[in-house]
């Protein structure tokens, strides 16, 4: 964006409008975030700790499930204490720097949650087609690169769509109807339409989620059908318990993002995009520790532990 167009900014703030209601149901708002919030930070804070105390669940695959859930912690912190915040606040307001740090954060997470399914869903099927080359390929040197690239990757590609929406003209108003600080209605705010910006943000949003679903689509696919050639029906069995566990994650986790953002033009009404948004970005999370550990045996042991509980398993 050239410089004159940067001059016309005359927004210094915006007003995430949320949840429009009464105060009342504000404040009973308010309670069940906080409870969801105080949930999601308990169930994946625990899968955390499992992982690094027990040194059973020292392997790639749980570390990798150890590195998902703090990386969910950090994800739904972007966003969940701003929204109680505002729940309780009557101007609702956020500062045009912190507005784009929060949608950073929060689209640079989401797109590294993105390559944590793929490099899960590749360790997945290395361990079960190719399992006696396994170890050989799977080294701590590689699992440990893989991780370091999970956790920079959004963060690096993230930075053009912010830079290019944050230098768009705003002049009022500045009232966004919706609960975050999404691309979508900021972009809509704009003094000017911005084709290119657009393009580039949408360009973006496709190459990205269909990108990583489609090669996690895969690697399942290959995995299900090494599954269907065992002979054993134990071995089986637990090989799909534990993909079962990663599917359901990656559809609540794409699900929702394709919906609404490979094509930001949305067409979809208002209240739509919110619920949508709330799915992906308050539910999954908080789903997400419990189809990971109700599954797993190992997990749920290694859980036991954490919470003192192992000594009542012996007795009963």
């Amino acid at each position: 964006m050239n410089v004159s167009s940067k001059e016309t900014n005359s927004v210094s703030h915006f007003i995430l409008m949320g949840f429009p209601s009464s105060p009342e149901m504000q404040l009973l708002y308010f309670w069940l975030f906080l409870v969801a919030y105080t949930l999601t930070l308990m169930g994946n804070t625990a899968i955390a700790c499992a992982v690094r105390w027990d040194w059973h669940l020292h392997t790639p695959m749980y570390i990798l499930l150890g590195n998902f859930s703090f990386l969910e912690i950090c994800y739904v912190t972007t966003t969940i204490p701003n929204m109680l915040a505002n729940f309780l606040s009557t101007s609702k307001s956020i500062s045009f720097v912190s507005c784009f740090a929060q949608f950073y954060f929060f689209f640079s997470l989401g797109c590294d949650e993105g390559f944590f399914l793929c490099i899960m869903a590749f360790d997945r099927y290395l361990a079960i087609c190719r399992p006696l080359h396994y170890p050989h390929i799977m080294t701590k040197q590689l699992y440990t690169g893989l991780i370091i690239f999970g956790w920079s990757s959004g963060f690096v590609l993230f930075l053009t769509p912010v830079v290019l929406i944050s230098q768009l003209p705003y002049c009022g108003p500045n009232t966004i109807n919706h609960f975050i600080c999404d691309p979508v209605p900021l972009m809509m705010l704009s003094c000017s339409e911005d084709t290119t910006t657009q393009f580039v943000y949408s360009t973006f949003n496709a190459i990205f989620i269909v990108g990583t679903f489609l090669f996690i689509l895969c690697s399942y696919a290959l995995v299900i059908l090494a599954v269907l050639r065992m002979p054993s029906a134990a071995s089986k069995h637990k090989a799909f318990s534990t993909c079962a566990s990663h599917l359901a994650v990656v559809i609540l986790s794409f699900g929702s993002v394709i919906v609404t953002y490979v094509s930001p033009g949305s067409r979809h009404p208002v209240e739509v995009q919110k619920i949508v948004t709330l799915f992906y970005s308050v539910i999954t999370p908080l789903c997400n520790p419990l189809i990971y550990s109700l599954r797993n045996k190992e997990m749920k042991a290694a859980l036991r532990k954490v919470f003192g509980a192992e000594i009542h398993s012996h007795k009963t």
